[in-house]
């Protein structure tokens, strides 16, 4: 699906699944926290799926979008994230670890409500069942109370890491020929760009007795990459454009 964002002075174009394919069409764009750096950033959700946005840019060219012409030439492509990683910051403040203390068991409603962050109560539906995998749930009558679990979180980051290892070499031959270990650097490197150092990281490195700063080296050239700050896209619903378009 190509969209387009109409702004005061410019246009922006998106490359996304079409929300209508398989689903009831909606497309929503909003604004949360980072996971790793807490700074604002947009997020697609369509369809109930969240999506993470990438950013990408040719020296030169130009987009013809409809009567429109994007004249620096660059794109947004969103592709598929796992809610947990977008959730985890929120989850883990929810429940005011201490030392000696396990935390609080919270309803989602309370999880979820974050001062100026209103796009985190659209995620409630997927975050009842994504979140059950690294929260501990109690249930009293018809209520569920949810509370991150260190362990349950250790087990899937490791499950992450795993598949991430396995799947890198099938992007890139020359994964083939290095070593299991600096695979397995490259693939924690990668998750580390979704992970606070604190507890997360520093709980997965010690896990798999690998340095910390050797894990947070950024791996991989990609020529996508996701956006850091917020997006000029603002949190308005997506139009989906009629018309095909070209690239100069």
């Amino acid at each position: 699906m190509g969209c387009w964002w109409e702004g005061l002075d410019e246009c922006r174009l998106l490359i996304a699944p079409d929300p209508g394919a398989n689903g009831d069409g909606s497309a929503r764009l909003l604004s949360l926290r980072h996971p790793k750096s807490g700074v604002r950033t947009s997020f697609l959700l369509s369809n109930g799926l969240l999506q993470e946005l990438h950013w990408f840019k040719q020296s030169y060219g130009s987009w013809f979008l409809g009567d429109y012409i994007s004249e620096d030439g660059s794109l947004y492509i969103a592709t598929s994230i796992d809610p947990v990683f977008i959730l985890l910051p929120i989850f883990e403040e929810a429940r005011m670890k201490k030392v000696g203390d396990p935390g609080k068991f919270r309803q989602l409603d309370e999880i979820l409500f974050v001062d100026e962050y209103p796009g985190y109560q659209r995620l409630f539906s997927i975050a009842e069942n994504c979140m059950q995998v690294v929260c501990e749930i109690k249930e009293i009558g018809s209520s569920k109370f949810f509370r991150l679990d260190d362990m349950k979180v250790l087990t899937w980051l490791y499950y992450k890491v795993c598949h991430l290892k396995q799947t890198l070499p099938a992007l890139d031959q020359n994964y083939a020929a290095r070593e299991e270990k600096d695979t397995l650097v490259d693939a924690v490197s990668i998750l580390g760009e979704y992970l606070k150092d604190e507890p997360w990281l520093t709980l997965l490195c010690n896990h798999l007795k690998l340095n910390l700063l050797e894990s947070k080296r950024i791996a991989s050239d990609f020529e996508v990459r996701p956006t850091a700050i917020e997006s000029p896209i603002g949190s308005s619903n997506l139009a989906q454009g009629k018309n095909k378009r070209e690239k100069e």
